[in-house]
């Protein structure tokens, strides 16, 4: 009896040394290179995770469970792309930590297909780019560009199968839309950030509304046009994406305690333009005094949504 004793202490000293030795086994990947995480800073050099860089690890490879499944619904190309493979542009990469670990778990292990990281400051540019060569990245490119240029850019393909843009500021999740639509994006995966266009709106026509309709009262005081104006972007956008003929699915990305940046939209693309959505988009720019916004957010929107959304619009100003 006391052997075994003995035996059980053993055994549970023993499993208690090899958690101390790999204490980031629950929080890593497998698979997931180390020195990647040493590079990024995830990772102290002494293969150490502080709080702050396990909250941002899990946010990333939380969206990497969803994008993985996109990547593994498209296969492996076919036809006179397939040399190529699947195309991915991250719109806002900063560090890059999405491209990165989307590289090192995904792309490393397929003969082809190519991640573009997009991003306006050109220093971390210079570090990402000599960073995959260092890792020998091959299929990485880092572009200085803002997400409206990359849309003109001859660095990218004409086609990109894949639009992400995490956390990436105000318009700059508009402009990734756009770029999406413009790619014709089988997919798209945003996490918006710092809706600020909209309440600017909300503000300058902030003593009209109040005027006309009592809903202004919503966004009378400051605090909640910016709650209410970042509420209404996203709304339009979902809208948009499904007048332009894509699926949207609206969740969130990690827990609250996280990030308040915590709303995830996907787009799927299926072909299917819902005339009903861009009527509803147009309406709703018109309750709200967004009309402006039409010709410079949404001009992908189809005509004949538009169209048949202006006599009813018309008619709801009429009975003010």
């Amino acid at each position: 009896m006391k052997n075994k004793t003995v035996d059980r202490t053993r055994q549970k000293s023993s499993t208690a040394g090899a958690t101390a030795a790999h204490p980031l086994l629950d929080d890593i990947r497998p698979g997931q290179s180390l020195e990647l995480l040493k590079e990024l800073h995830i990772l102290t050099r002494e293969g150490k995770l502080n709080q702050d860089s396990r909250r941002k690890l899990k946010q990333v490879y939380h969206l990497y469970q969803f994008i993985e499944k996109l990547l593994l619904e498209l296969g492996d190309p076919v036809g006179a792309d397939a040399p190529i493979g699947i195309t991915l542009a991250d719109h806002g990469a900063g560090k890059s930590y999405l491209g990165f670990i989307l590289y090192d778990l995904f792309f490393k292990a397929k003969p082809s297909g190519h991640i573009y990281g997009i991003e306006t400051r050109s220093e971390l540019v210079q570090k990402s780019t000599e960073l995959a060569t260092r890792l020998g990245f091959a299929r990485m490119s880092f572009l200085n560009l803002t997400v409206a240029e990359s849309a003109q850019s001859a660095l990218l393909p004409t086609h990109i199968d894949v639009v992400t843009a995490l956390h990436a500021c105000d318009t700059a999740t508009d402009d990734a839309i756009a770029f999406g639509l413009q790619k014709q994006a089988r997919f798209m995966v945003l996490v918006p950030c710092c809706q600020a266009e909209v309440a600017r709106v909300l503000s300058q026509h902030k003593a009209l509304s109040l005027q006309r309709t009592p809903l202004s009262e919503l966004w009378r005081h400051p605090l909640h046009t910016r709650e209410l104006g970042s509420q209404i972007t996203n709304v339009l956008r979902c809208l948009y994406l499904e007048a332009c003929g894509y699926q949207v699915t609206v969740t969130e990305l990690v827990g609250w305690e996280h990030s308040m940046k915590n709303e995830l939209i996907i787009a799927r693309y299926t072909g299917q333009k819902k005339r009903a959505a861009g009527q509803r988009l147009r309406e709703l720019l018109i309750e709200f005094g967004l009309t402006e916004l039409l010709h410079t957010r949404f001009t992908s929107l189809p005509d004949n949504a538009a169209k048949a959304a202006e006599p009813a619009a018309a008619d709801a100003l009429a009975d003010r």
